[in-house]
């Protein structure tokens, strides 16, 4: 075997970490279907935006390709595909599947395999009965495997990767002596535990998460019922108090928190704290649009959406809320609707991109969706160049008015 590692799966979690391991002296090659992906990567370029990794993608050597055979050469497998979650709130295993199809056909004796996709409950032993089923081959003996999910926000991945505890899930000794290998050449802190633990563990940070902007969205739903203020009254509710901050209200959303609360709801048969957080958040969009068409007309006028990305200063649509509340918005059938997306092109999403002051000055109805660092830092410039009869719906608090709601000639 001449090939340290190959990672399954070249998208923001495995392009990553292939090449953290890279960076560390392995000889590290990637496999992916998406013939874009593969072009782009094999020219040194970045198919997403993550600091850090634009320099370390022409210092290290990494190519990727289709062709699954590459599998027997390699010493390690880790395996970082997408596990979405079907509309019903059931874990697709469509992926997974296909990969593990691929898997057993090119698996040689005592290669160590690492999932690294977050996945339901149980699914460990999914694989490891799927891989001892359609193999000869015995976890523990002649084939080693481990779940070692990884825990990493977008924007800080280099960091995360080093820093943040890595978890790794095993059923035997053997397989956590070949994943702590692989792990410890650059992570500070690991944490051994079995399958279903591990499994647990990534969803229970998520969830949290999750529910405790359920918490906050609410709590706006709440404000605006009473004709309150949100912002006003979690500044006051979180100052100088000891026992847990409030966090901002805002579009929840993204590749992780908008799904993987379902790989436990499908568990259990009844009603949860996790769907009624969905709920909640999934409400977002309706609740600012209803709110707004409860305060100014949106039809004939012109909208100028901030923001089309799940979350500040990311190029990755993928979940976010923003579709979701412009066909909201086109409902109301306004005259036209200007979209600013800083961070990536839009034409794949029907959109022209504008340019923030231009749409600022088109706009009468002007929303700010997600909190990228240049709608901040602009923040009084956006605030002056605005109609003074515009009107602001600001989710996020970017221009420190302490409202989502304001019309501008008010706060002048």
């Amino acid at each position: 075997m001449n090939i340290d590692v190959v990672i399954i799966g070249t998208g923001r979690v495995g392009l990553t970490l292939g090449f953290m391991l890279a960076k560390v002296g392995l000889k590290v090659v990637g496999i992916d279907k998406n013939k874009s992906i593969i072009e782009k990567i094999n020219k040194n370029e970045m198919p997403f935006h993550e600091p850090k990794f634009d320099e370390i993608i022409k210092e290290v050597d990494f190519s990727v390709r289709e062709d699954y055979g590459i599998i027997s050469k390699s010493k390690n497998v880790i395996i970082s595909i997408g596990t979405p979650l079907l509309p019903n709130i059931e874990a697709d295993f469509s992926q997974l599947n296909s990969v593990m199809n691929e898997l057993v056909k090119n698996l040689v004796e005592f290669q160590n395999i690492i999932i690294r996709s977050t996945v339901a409950p149980k699914t460990m032993e999914y694989i490891k009965n799927y891989l001892e089923k359609n193999t000869n081959m015995k976890v523990g003996e002649n084939l080693f495997l481990s779940f070692a999910p990884e825990r990493v926000a977008e924007g800080k991945i280099w960091d995360e990767l080093q820093n943040l505890p890595q978890i790794i899930g095993v059923e035997d000794e053997k397989s956590f002596k070949k994943a702590n290998e692989i792990f410890q050449l650059f992570t500070k802190k690991i944490f051994k535990t079995n399958y279903l633990s591990a499994e647990l563990v990534k969803l229970f940070n998520n969830s949290s998460r999750y529910v405790n902007f359920a918490i906050s969205n609410y709590y706006a739903i709440i404000a605006e019922k009473f004709n309150q203020d949100i912002y006003e009254i979690l500044k006051m509710a979180n100052y100088d108090y000891p026992r847990g901050e409030i966090p901002s209200p805002g579009l929840t959303s993204g590749t992780c928190l908008r799904k993987d609360f379902g790989f436990i709801s499908e568990t259990f048969p009844f009603s949860d704290i996790f769907l009624s957080s969905w709920r909640i958040n999934e409400y977002m969009p309706k609740f600012i649009v209803d709110s707004v068409c409860n305060k100014v007309k949106i039809q004939n006028r012109n909208v100028t959406i901030l923001g089309y990305t799940f979350k500040q200063d990311s190029d990755d649509i993928r979940d976010s809320l923003v579709p979701k509340l412009i066909r909201y918005i086109k409902k109301e059938l306004p005259d036209n609707i200007f979209v600013v997306e800083p961070n990536l092109d839009l034409t794949d999403e029907g959109y022209e991109n504008c340019l923030l002051l231009d749409a600022v000055k088109k706009g009468d109805i002007i929303f700010i969706t997600i909190p990228h660092s240049e709608f901040i830092d602009k923040n009084d410039e956006i605030f002056d160049l605005a109609k003074d009869d515009a009107y602001f719906i600001d989710i996020w608090n970017v221009m420190n008015k302490n409202k989502i709601f304001f019309k501008k000639w008010m706060e002048l």
